[in-house]
């Protein structure tokens, strides 16, 4: 059987469940730890991009979901990525 392709929101709520398993993380370590629990949620995490991720991240910080854990999201730039 085909594993779901994971949408945004899903890569949304396994960024913030790395958090919860990892909280003292490194930026380095985020897209490893978000490409775990989307296997560990049954998706097929083998097309999800490291820019893709970062981009869902930032957007989560910009919205007020997430706080910066990271402390990577600056003013208006952010250091991944390109705008």
């Amino acid at each position: 059987m085909k594993k779901p392709y994971p949408h945004d929101r899903d890569i949304g709520e396994a960024i913030k469940a790395a958090f919860s398993r990892h909280p003292l993380m490194k930026p380095y370590e985020l897209y490893e730890y978000v490409l775990e629990e989307l296997d560990n949620e049954g998706f097929y995490s083998g097309l999800v991009t490291e820019k893709r991720v970062w981009r869902i991240y930032e957007k989560m910080v910009r919205r007020g979901e997430i706080f910066d854990y990271l402390d990577v999201v600056k003013g208006g730039k952010s250091l991944h990525g390109k705008r």
